[in-house]
């Protein structure tokens, strides 16, 4: 019997103002590896606007927090990569979509998954925009 690829989700949260179902996170990734047929570990990294203004000014130069932000990996025993959310910038995401902090919170963590799997909708001509709505519906997220 074969085996199928298994996406191994770490969640870390770094945050306390928001409660986070981190189980529902790890099923959305790992779903959404089994559909891609990815394998490997990932981690998702929920934490504050400060963190993410860092990370976004030292990796982007935008001096400005950000919902969130990929950090690929090597692959194999190194990992898939990091996912790291801004639970505020989310919430507030969430706030002007009319859905809920923790709808909005799986759409990033698949967004971020899709960037940490080399997926890039900047460059790619809609093919991450066409495979991330794809991905929502098959998990009942909101397209």
């Amino acid at each position: 019997m074969g085996h199928s690829p298994e996406v191994a989700v770490v969640v870390l949260n770094r945050q306390r103002r928001q409660r986070v179902d981190a189980a529902r996170l790890r099923r959305v990734v790992r779903n959404a590896g089994r559909t891609l047929r990815a394998s490997g570990e990932v981690s998702v990294v929920l934490a504050g606007d400060g963190l993410l203004r860092r990370l976004n000014r030292q990796y982007r130069g935008n001096d400005r927090p950000t919902d969130v932000l990929s950090f690929p990996g090597a692959g194999g025993e190194e990992g898939l990569g990091d996912v790291v959310i801004s639970v505020p910038t989310a919430a507030r995401n969430a706030r002007r979509q009319g859905h809920s902090v923790q709808r909005e919170l799986d759409i990033l963590a698949l967004h971020g998954f899709l960037h940490v799997l080399g997926h890039d909708h900047e460059t790619d001509d809609g093919t991450m925009d066409r495979l991330e709505e794809r991905l929502r519906r098959d998990l009942g997220a909101p397209a």
